[in-house]
């Protein structure tokens, strides 16, 4: 089963929707619950950074029983330099963002520890391709 959403930068409104509606459709699925919450962890940061950071995006999420693979591509800045962004507290975000509450630097720390393979694509000025898989403990 394949879920896909698209996202829209800075709209804060609707920023957690998709993971949402991934979650509901993978407890009804009947995925183990350490599954669904380490799925959820990667799903929202992946939501949250498209929103924070990129123009626009999509938010995919293929489902098997075995594994959930979640897939998150954006048009926007890019990260110059992946190792960094994946270390805790290190954040691009703007000042109003961090204001709201959001860009505290976690987003990529804690989707590395909630998935079991992730691999991360970005071109600067282009956008960014983050793909990360959970396997299901049943």
């Amino acid at each position: 089963m394949q879920l896909k959403f698209q996202v829209k930068g800075m709209d804060f409104s609707r920023a957690g929707q998709a993971a949402t509606k991934i979650k509901k459709t993978l407890q009804l699925a009947g995925m183990d619950p350490a599954t669904i919450r380490k799925a959820i962890i990667v799903a929202y940061e992946a939501e949250m950074n498209i929103v924070i950071h990129a123009y626009h995006g999509t938010l995919t999420a293929n489902i098997t029983p075995h594994k959930v693979e979640i897939i998150a591509e954006d048009e926007g800045p890019g990260i110059p330099d992946i190792p960094l962004a994946m270390q805790e507290g290190y954040s691009t975000a703007p000042l109003h963002i961090r204001e709201m509450g959001f860009g505290a630097g976690m987003g990529l720390p804690n989707i590395k520890k909630s998935a079991d393979e992730l691999d991360i694509q970005s071109e600067v000025n282009k956008g960014t391709r983050l793909w990360a898989a959970i396997f299901n403990n049943c």
